[in-house]
């Protein structure tokens, strides 16, 4: 067998055990149900945030203009300006994605909990008891042939 036949044996081995499956399963469950929780932030939360806060909390267009190029005449946006070569601290983006990855962590978070209190649930429910060993059923039929 030469080393290349060798080497993509092992890699079909490998590949094909259960765990390189089992990872690249998780890998596009995980994928999909970060969509979801992604649209769970963005389509549901942050509306109702928006809606208490009476406004957008979109702080992406909020920035500072730490040097801006010598000349520069155009739009004052973080697109221009960064495009103009404007050295420019985008706190406001900053801060819009620590508020989008806080609200995504908890929706992340409150799934697990609803999702382990489910699994408590299940476990909690008590099995059936495990039927006596022979040896005691048949014990237990000589004690009541004996009562009588």
């Amino acid at each position: 067998m030469s080393k290349a036949s060798g080497f993509l044996k092992e890699f079909r081995d490998f590949a094909v055990k259960g765990n390189a499956i089992d990872l690249a399963v998780g890998v596009i469950i995980g994928a999909a149900f970060g969509k979801i929780v992604d649209s769970v932030v963005k389509d549901l939360i942050m509306p109702l945030v928006n809606y208490i806060l009476g406004g957008s909390v979109d702080f992406s267009n909020k920035f500072l203009v730490l040097s801006a190029p010598d000349g520069y005449a155009g739009p004052m946006t973080y697109a221009d300006l960064t495009k103009a070569g404007a050295i420019v601290l985008a706190w406001g983006n900053f801060l819009t994605i620590l508020i989008n990855f806080i609200l995504l962590a908890l929706v992340v978070f409150i799934i697990v909990k609803a999702i382990n209190a489910a699994r408590r649930k299940e476990e909690e429910a008590p099995a059936e008891p495990a039927a006596p060993p022979e040896d005691v059923v048949v014990l237990r039929e000589i004690r009541d042939l004996l009562k009588k």
